[in-house]
């Protein structure tokens, strides 16, 4: 059964570390799909449309995206290309409760990631995703939306 996770916020240090990359043996351990039930659940009942370890206190590179065909587990994500046309959109974190602002990010990217059964995976994304995979993984890099954002409230 998934639990609820509480969530680290602003200005926590823990937000504010680079997170390591984790090994294939440990992305296929039981306490590992226990986590990512638990992280899905915990971005679900809090309305986020991702969540990245180091917000419920794991330095661990792993974030879970609301897609459109559901919860998708990111392991170890990179990005190896971003589009050279960029948009403005608003952008709130479940870490930093109730502020809001505008941030530039690329329209399109494409993510290197590994799934949960420790395949290597690519996915292209556009639009919101494409901004909710660049937020989620600025978070394992130790970087908030409020480093980059503008018109901040």
């Amino acid at each position: 059964m998934p639990k609820l996770l509480n969530i680290i916020t602003h200005p926590n240090e823990i937000l504010r570390e680079k997170s390591v990359v984790i090994k294939k043996t440990d992305i296929l351990k039981l306490e590992m799909k226990k986590l990512c039930e638990d992280m899905t659940l915990t971005m679900l009942e809090k309305d986020g449309v991702g969540l990245a370890a180091p917000q419920i206190g794991k330095n661990i590179r792993l974030a879970v995206v609301n897609t459109k065909s559901g919860p998708l587990h990111i392991f170890n994500p990179e990005i190896v290309k971003f589009s050279w046309t960029k948009e403005w959109g608003e952008e709130g974190c479940l870490s930093v409760p109730g502020v809001f602002g505008q941030v530039k990010r690329s329209k399109t990217i494409i993510c290197n990631y590994t799934d949960k059964e420790g395949a290597p995976q690519s996915i292209e994304v556009s639009g919101l995703m494409a901004r909710v995979f660049q937020h989620e993984i600025d978070h394992l890099d130790g970087i908030l939306f409020i480093d980059k954002a503008k018109k901040i409230k």
